[in-house]
């Protein structure tokens, strides 16, 4: 028997919020974007008429009002989102317990074992959901139905705002296949770019690729994408309630001031990785590995990781590492406008391993260092976050100092 699942969008979510205070608007291009002065100035969301102008979300104020010279800016109201997406899964969980958000705005529901108990129809019931949020909560959703979770996701992006689009057995080649592949879930700009160069721009033209030669591509990525195109998803749909394993544990800033220094750099790297080994020691986490990625001023990002000798979550070991790859990344004076430190390939703490190596710290010293960053944990805890830094993890650099040779 085949799964029933569905995939609600909701249409241009944050505008949408916005808009239900300011109904003057609602026919008047309008986006939603962050502090220019701060330089989070990108656009968070637009409405339809927006849409209709060309503004594209994550794009500059100063590109979107090129296209649109009257375009309203409105500034986010983060925890309003969060309590309409928290309203609009409580009347998800009226009809499954199977209920995943995928972002803010999205929840999948497998409505399998339930779908009896309201008609049996799974149309009628997407239809019966768009209808409760726009009465109940004033929103808009587009609904995809499927048989499996991706084919459900490609459903809620066919038609929109507002509709309902069901990919059975009878009728997904039709309609899958002929899709630009960027349209399929985990196909980014590299993967697309790849793909590309090989002469698959559809969803069927990776179908019908052999799976071999995708996984020589593309590693274990081209052999899931492999079996997307073909219907093969399986991936259950959880509940909200059960824990995700964390894959990684990650923290970015952006810059009042573009870095230019080494110094600048190292320092700001700093801070974030003791903010990164922080998080992994509450969470009873170590890392694997280490990534790094540098922002330019034109929204250009790199980035590099790197296996380390041993998992660890402290911050000497991650800040060291980070620094390492950021040199490999970046060369001064050129600026930087954002970073981000991600550790990733994360290991429970009862399963961390120690390898041996003839350059490590002796254990006493390791061990010391451990309770040393323990107990910073435990003075952050009473005193606050900003109580105590280690090292060079502090935030009052010297934008003016030279730069290290």
């Amino acid at each position: 028997m085949d799964r029933v699942i569905l995939h609600c969008d909701l249409n241009c979510f944050y505008a949408s919020v916005e808009l239900l205070s300011r109904p003057d608007l609602a026919k008047v291009p309008t986006a939603v974007c962050g502090d220019p002065a701060s330089r989070h100035g990108i656009i968070l969301a637009k409405n339809e008429p927006a849409k209709r102008c060309g503004v594209q979300t994550a794009e500059t104020i100063w590109q979107a009002r090129k296209k649109c010279p009257d375009l309203v800016l409105l500034p986010p109201h983060h925890a309003l989102y969060r309590e309409y997406s928290r309203k609009v899964n409580a009347v998800y969980d009226q009809y499954t317990d199977l209920v995943e958000p995928f972002g803010i705005d999205e929840s999948w529901l497998d409505v399998t074992g339930t779908l009896h108990l309201f008609g049996g129809d799974p149309r009628q019931l997407a239809d019966t959901l768009r209808a409760r949020i726009r009465r109940e909560l004033g929103l808009s959703l587009s609904v995809g139905v499927s048989f499996n979770k991706v084919f459900a996701k490609l459903g809620s992006d066919y038609k929109k705002p507002d509709a309902t689009t069901v990919i059975s057995r009878e009728n997904w080649r039709r309609i899958v296949w002929p899709l630009p592949v960027w349209d399929l879930l985990y196909v980014g700009g590299a993967a697309r770019k790849l793909l590309h160069q090989y002469g698959i721009d559809t969803i069927g033209q990776l179908a019908s690729c052999r799976r071999s030669t995708l996984e020589t591509l593309m590693g274990k990525l081209g052999v899931q994408l492999h079996d997307y195109a073909n219907g093969l998803d399986t991936d259950p749909v959880r509940s909200r309630f059960d824990a995700e394993p964390v894959k990684s544990v990650g923290n970015g800033t952006t810059f009042p001031q573009n870095l230019t220094a080494r110094r600048q750099v190292h320092d700001a790297l700093a801070v974030l990785s003791d903010s990164v080994a922080t998080r992994l020691r509450h969470a009873g986490l170590y890392a694997g590995g280490i990534q790094v990625t540098v922002r330019t001023p034109d929204f250009r990002d790199r980035s590099r990781q790197r296996q380390l000798p041993a998992p660890t979550h402290l911050i000497r070991e991650l800040s060291g590492t980070a620094m390492e790859l950021a040199d490999q990344l970046w060369t001064p004076p050129s600026p930087i406008r954002a970073l981000t430190v991600t550790a990733i390939h994360l290991v429970p703490e009862g399963e961390a391993y120690q390898q041996e190596d003839l350059f490590a710290d002796p254990a006493p010293r390791r061990e010391r260092q451990e309770q040393l960053e323990a107990a910073m944990d435990r003075i952050r805890g009473k005193y606050g976050s900003g109580a105590i830094a280690f090292g060079a993890a502090r935030a009052d650099h010297d934008d003016q100092e030279e730069p290290l040779p």
